[in-house]
C-alpha cells in the first residue's frame, strides 16, 4: 500500500491510503479482499493518529463510482481531520 497527502486538501489533514493491487472500487472486492481492506483500514486509523487526529477524531472515505464521487478509479481511502467537519459533506 502506499500513502500520500491529498494534492487539493479538505482538511488541515487530508491524505489517501491505496492499494497497490490495482482494484477499481469498493463495489468490485470480494470477500478474498477481506484482509487488504483490513489492512488499508488499519493504516489510515495508525497514520490519522500520527497525524494528530486521535483526539478530535477523524473521517474515512471511500468514494465509489460516479454517484459516489468517485473521480480516480482505483480504490483508496480519504483520511480527513484537523478541523469539525459537517454533514452532510456537500
Amino acid at each position: 500500500m502506499l500513502a500520500f497527502h491529498d494534492i487539493d486538501p479538505k482538511a488541515p489533514v487530508h491524505f489517501l491510503v491505496i492499494s497497490k493491487r490495482h482494484i477499481k472500487n469498493i463495489m468490485e472486492c470480494g470477500a478474498e479482499d477481506g484482509v487488504l481492506l483490513g489492512k488499508l483500514l488499519l493504516k489510515a486509523e495508525e497514520l490519522a493518529r500520527e497525524l494528530g487526529c486521535e483526539e478530535g477524531g477523524a473521517r474515512f472515505v471511500i468514494n465509489c463510482k460516479d454517484d459516489g464521487g468517485q473521480t480516480v478509479d482505483h480504490l483508496h481511502i480519504h483520511v480527513l481531520g484537523g478541523r469539525r467537519l459537517g454533514w452532510p459533506p456537500g
